[in-house]
């Protein structure tokens, strides 16, 4: 029984092994490769820096004209003002819809599609063609630079973000700098959703777009990514455990071979691949393990928690008036360029955020146009109608911690804005909330409860090793993670050959 179980282990290893190593090898080399080459994405602080500032000297429509003009009359999810779409000043319109069930309840409120509005005259943008999407690329370019129409995509290599679903087709356009950077431009609203210079297109094919093994995504194992990537890691899983329980049965610890080595595999292939996997065995499953857990797999982690009543801390949802303020008053109360104006609905107070290139937001009252500031007993009053539940306890933080912490921008969990001081609330409800505040903004940065944590635990924590103690002592970091990284290869690769020459034996018998 114990000879035939051995076997049995034998036979698993050997031949998922020879699939499995494939992807091990990839996953390591490529995971070594987004260290410092992320997937591309537009970040944040790039698109506002991209932005041309609001010229304060025109003659713009106010908030309560372009609402008209767009024949909204509701309550609103997003409103901006800025020059995104063709290098123009536009309004941005998100209007929420709420929609009431059979027996009249409300349902959460939905985001509309947005609507784009022109400032100055009012017209809706209806198409988004190629002169638009130039102009769009050519005012994030700047002046002097050039830009190349190359087409229109639904998707590609570098656009299988879903946060893009809402701007598809997307239109390619190429600037002609030094980085060769390519933009793509939103078919819906003409705004620049993603950019990709030459250097990340390259590296992203030995990395990001190999390790989630994007080959799989645009075409028709489209609909199959996300179960192939999950039973995938499970095969892997099961090759390196059975493996390491191999590994482990054939080393002489105390009584070596007649060779007089501790392994029977004297010198070659074998015997490095019995070394590596005995070596990085524990590392090779983390990984992998952790790779599984990041896809979430059968919703694992979704708690089922009920959303935020975010409408009721602010006092209500975000509304459009003839009160409110015009442009040009708001722009001339800032002593700084302005990037983009954003309209919100904070304890009570309807409030505009002025964003610059840089820095946080300035607030302003969206009525008369002045400073304002949030206070802080008002934002925690209203912080306790988020859940319906009693409040345990606040914190402010003014570091970062094992649960609020910033990355590099192309890293996976990299490019929002993490800014400190923040304020904690942590709700005694039965999925242990807690809820991050920005106090200068009044708004919720995000919320993360038990399910998130221990996902943090098992894929951030596992599989990039975001420990602030090593993230804060680079480049140990580095160095760490790119010698158990060679480490995991050397095992992948041996066991690639070890499997090639194996089938290769197998071909030949027929």
């Amino acid at each position: 029984m114990r000879i035939r179980l051995k076997r049995y282990l034998f036979l698993v290893h050997r031949w998922l092994g020879i699939v499995a190593c494939v992807f091990f090898a990839m996953w390591f080399i490529s995971g070594v490769v987004m260290m410092y080459v992320g997937y591309p994405k537009l970040t944040e602080r790039e698109r506002l820096q991209h932005l041309p500032p609001i010229d304060a000297q025109l003659n713009l429509l106010s908030p309560k004209q372009a609402l008209d003009a767009a024949g909204i009359t509701g309550p609103l999810s997003e409103l901006r003002l800025a020059n995104a779409s063709a290098g123009k000043p536009v309004y941005l319109i998100s209007p929420t819809n709420k929609k009431s069930d059979a027996m009249g309840s409300k349902q959460p409120a939905r985001v509309g599609s947005t609507v784009v509005i022109d400032a100055q005259s009012g017209e809706r943008l209806r198409n988004v063609d190629v002169q638009h999407a130039l102009a769009s690329a050519a005012a994030y370019a700047g002046k002097g630079t050039t830009v190349s129409y190359l087409d229109s995509v639904d998707e590609d290599a570098f656009t299988h973000s879903r946060a893009l679903d809402a701007h598809r087709p997307l239109h390619r356009i190429e600037i002609n700098d030094q980085d060769a950077t390519l933009v793509y431009v939103s078919g819906k609203t003409g705004e620049v959703v993603r950019d990709a210079t030459r250097n990340e297109r390259i590296w992203n094919y030995a990395g990001a777009w190999i390790h989630w093994l994007y080959p799989f995504r645009g075409n028709v194992f489209n609909a199959y990514w996300t179960d192939i990537v999950i039973y995938l890691s499970i095969l892997g899983i099961v090759a390196a455990i059975t493996g390491t329980i191999v590994g482990i049965t054939r080393w002489r610890f105390s009584r070596p071979y007649r060779n007089g080595s501790h392994s029977p595999y004297q010198n070659g292939i074998m015997k490095w691949h019995h070394i590596a996997g005995l070596l990085f065995a524990v590392i090779t499953i983390t990984w992998i393990f952790s790779g599984l857990m990041s896809m979430n797999p059968w919703r694992i982690f979704d708690s089922g928690a009920q959303p935020l009543r975010t409408e009721l801390m602010q006092g209500g949802p975000l509304t459009i008036s003839t009160q409110d303020a015009a442009p040009k008053n708001l722009l001339a109360a800032i002593d700084h360029p302005v990037r983009e104006l954003r309209w919100t609905h904070n304890l009570g107070l309807s409030t505009v955020l002025a964003y610059g290139a840089v820095g946080a937001p300035s607030l302003l009252d969206s009525h008369s146009a002045t400073a304002r500031t949030i206070d802080q007993n008002a934002l925690l009053a209203s912080a306790r109608q988020l859940l319906p539940a009693s409040v345990a306890s606040v914190e402010q933080l003014d570091h970062y911690d094992l649960y609020y912490y910033a990355r590099e921008p192309h890293t996976m969990g990299g490019g929002s804005e993490k800014p400190l001081p923040i304020l904690r609330v942590i709700f005694d409800d039965p999925h242990a909330t807690w809820v991050h505040i920005d106090p200068h903004t009044g708004l919720v940065l995000g919320k993360i409860d038990s399910h998130k944590r221990t996902s943090r635990w098992l894929f951030a924590m596992l599989h990039s090793w975001d420990w602030l103690p090593l993230l804060d002592r680079r480049p140990l970091w580095d160095i760490l993670l790119i010698i158990l990284s060679l480490g995991g290869a050397t095992l992948s690769i041996t066991g690639v050959i070890i499997g090639w020459r194996r089938l290769g034996k197998k071909l030949r018998a027929v």
